[in-house]
């Protein structure tokens, strides 16, 4: 029952701790947000199996974790406010003009979106008329018109 509830801990504790990091698809992640990823990973995972490494023990911790998954998942589907707190919203961080207080706050630098423009095909950045960071972290380019 203590890897259980160790699971349950560290997912939630996980699920916060990302939030707080921030979001970046793991296409646009760092090679140091990847090290970071990894190690809060491996950390937290010798913490909830403690010094018992059986595969009863490992098995509880999977499935517990699995069990968070699917309840969260619920409880985003129920709640409307659960799921903004437990994958945020869609940000505009280019309006006609950089939203730099907003891309600060999601370590986003401008030429993040200006890669996600040229993915797209556009050239020049009067070309773009939003940039939006989605919920999973990718960069939506909405194109001007005659772009």
């Amino acid at each position: 029952m203590e890897t259980i509830l160790r699971a349950v801990a560290a997912y939630v504790f996980l699920l916060f701790t990302l939030r707080i990091i921030g979001r970046r698809s793991v296409a646009h992640m760092t090679p140091f947000e990847l090290i970071v990823l990894f190690l809060v990973g491996g950390m937290t995972v010798q913490a909830i199996v403690t010094d018992d490494r059986s595969l009863t023990n490992a098995f509880l911790a999977v499935m517990a974790v699995a069990l968070m998954n699917v309840l969260v998942a619920a409880l985003k589907q129920r709640s409307r406010i659960f799921g903004k707190v437990a994958d945020g919203t869609p940000i505009v961080v280019f309006d006609g003009h950089w939203l730099y207080d907003r891309m600060d706050q999601l370590h986003l630098q401008e030429q993040d979106v200006l890669a996600a423009a040229r993915q797209q095909g556009l050239e020049r950045l009067e070309q773009v008329r939003y940039a939006v960071i989605e919920r999973n972290g990718t960069i939506s380019i909405v194109k001007r018109e005659g772009a």
